[in-house]
């Protein structure tokens, strides 16, 4: 009798275990997420592990650096991108990706990307335009990161080539304009390939067919940017809370990873939502 009543007793424990690994095997994962108080400026590293069977073999291990809303200078300050510079050094990524509303003010847009371009990676820097980005500094923006090498992804794809194979990087242009910009790059790539979709909000996932993503990487909602007991009063997002932070899914079943950012916007304060250099290891499933 004791003994069925144990068997009982540890039978949902041991399904939803089972549940866990199944899901651990076939989605993207967080591994961890450490708060290093090494780098002033950035409150943590978050590590996630993606796993998908359409990684080429090429890229098994490939680490991808993500950052966003660094909105320099707000809370984020001279000190703060001197430490980023150095925190995403020491995580010797493979491509640097950036997801836009990098300034509170044109004119710190030149120091902005002259230290971004110290970030050193085997393949290089590439980026989108957020809100802010739209409503000024565009130009300078985009004359900035050419000028150091970087890469704009306005409704373009470009490639990443390794040992004779190949992932795809596409880039949204105002991803809150659909009426120009309401069709995804992705619809014309191949459901074979590997397909990352850098775009500055989550929402845009939701709102519009984006096939053939493998997995998209957002920022905007800064997490809340402040957090009581979990909640956030204000949250940039057509959907609440569903889009936050971390790993999201879409309706299509698409799978997002949604940054707290860097910076700050409106008031200089962060409480409950850590800022947050991402860091993604690609591997293959078997």
């Amino acid at each position: 009798m004791k003994k069925s009543l144990y068997l009982f007793a540890v039978l949902p424990f041991l399904l939803f275990s089972c549940k866990s690994s199944k899901q651990m095997v076939s989605s993207p994962r967080p591994v961890s997420s450490v708060a290093s108080s090494a780098y002033p400026g950035i409150d943590r590293v978050r590590h996630y592990e993606f796993i998908h069977h359409d990684v080429p073999q090429a890229f098994d291990g490939f680490r991808i650096a993500f950052i966003s809303d660094l909105h320099y200078r707000s809370l984020f300050k001279e000190k703060g991108l001197t430490s980023l510079v150095q925190l995403l050094n020491a995580q010797h990524a493979d491509v640097l990706l950036m997801g836009g509303d990098y300034q509170e003010g044109c004119r710190y847009v030149p120091e902005l990307f002259a230290a971004l371009a110290e970030v050193k990676t085997q393949m290089g820097t590439y980026g989108v335009m957020g809100n802010n980005d739209y409503e000024r500094c565009y130009d300078e923006i985009v004359g900035e990161m050419e000028h150091h090498g970087m890469h704009v992804l306005e409704h373009k794809v470009d490639t990443l080539r390794r040992n004779g194979e190949q992932i795809l990087l596409a880039g949204v242009r105002n991803p809150f304009d659909l009426n120009s910009n309401g069709r995804s790059p992705t619809l014309a790539l191949s459901p074979d390939d590997f397909v990352i979709l850098l775009v500055h909000t989550p929402d845009y996932v939701e709102e519009v067919s984006v096939a053939h993503t493998d997995l998209a990487l957002a920022g905007h909602t800064h997490g809340g940017q402040v957090r009581v007991l979990g909640h956030a009063p204000i949250i940039p997002s057509r959907y609440g809370a569903r889009f936050l932070t971390g790993l999201k899914y879409s309706t299509a079943k698409v799978p997002i990873i949604i940054t707290n950012g860097i910076g700050t916007s409106n008031k200089n304060i962060r409480i409950g939502a850590p800022s947050e250099v991402v860091l993604i290891t690609l591997r293959r499933s078997n």
